[in-house]
């Protein structure tokens, strides 16, 4: 599988399986689900606290070695997150700590801020009216660097964050982010973001790279799209396996997941 060098020096899996399931099976099903994916030869993984399967991957993880499917630990890239209710200075270690005891693991390769925005301790749902509170930017990558000093994350970074708010980041940070995980695909193709992370030298790394058809946010404007079909048709390939990637196509743009739930009555 091709692997690109991030600006941390290390190498990260270019595909990846991304865990995020709604609604939430059960945990030996999902178990089960990464045990599949492993055999399949999928070694990138990606999950969050907020996705709820860290324990049923770090089990996967756990029997693929014993199983030999896997030689080692230093064969996977794992991936999580920092959600937003633990986005505080004094919470990111902390946090990272019991994911990893989730994991059953002693780092992850990559961690990243979920969103850049903070929500009030115990919030859940998606109702956050009054509960978001101020994102003190500069002092949770602080934290977040410590993370990588301490040796609990190979590389860190972000996930979400717009031109404007990576700028705000970049101007405090000693170890810059190695990634900025956001949703990108043909149809939504975020141009001006990636053309400012190249030039930062951070690799942008796309969630719903076919735009999450079944998902809440979700759509068919990737797959259901008729020049992308046409296309894949005449190359014998579904949409899904069509190199979206390198095509330069001028076709409408849609965003899934707009983040408003993010954005307070009283400004950022």
């Amino acid at each position: 599988m091709d692997v690109v060098v991030l600006s941390s020096g290390h190498g990260m899996p270019l595909i990846g399986f991304r865990t995020l399931t709604m609604p939430l099976p059960p945990h030996d099903v999902l178990t089960s689900a990464y045990l599949d994916a492993i055999e399949a030869g999928y070694r990138h993984f990606d999950m969050a606290a907020q996705y709820g399967t860290e324990d049923p991957l770090g089990r996967s993880i756990a029997e693929a070695m014993k199983r030999g499917l896997v030689e080692s630990r230093d064969k996977f890239f794992i991936t999580t997150k920092l959600w937003c209710t633990d986005a505080h200075p004094n919470l990111v270690v902390p946090t990272l700590k019991n994911s990893l005891k989730r994991l059953g693991l002693e780092y992850v390769d990559l961690y990243l801020i979920h969103w850049p925005a903070r929500l009030k301790e115990g919030t859940e749902g998606r109702n956050l009216k009054g509960k978001l509170r101020p994102f003190d930017i500069k002092g949770t990558w602080e934290a977040m660097e410590e993370c990588s000093k301490l040796g609990l994350a190979k590389s860190i970074g972000v996930s979400n964050f717009s031109t404007k708010k990576l700028s705000q980041l970049l101007i405090h940070a000693t170890i810059p982010p190695a990634v900025n995980q956001v949703e990108m695909n043909v149809a939504w193709q975020q141009e001006k973001l990636r053309t400012y992370c190249r030039e930062k030298g951070k690799h942008v790394s796309a969630w719903s790279p076919l735009a999450a058809n079944g998902a809440p946010w979700g759509s068919l404007a990737v797959m259901e799209n008729p020049l992308l079909k046409e296309i894949a048709i005449a190359k014998g390939k579904t949409v899904a396996q069509d190199d979206l990637e390198r095509l330069k196509l001028q076709i409408p743009q849609r965003r899934g997941c707009t983040g408003e739930i993010f954005i307070a009555e009283d400004g950022p």
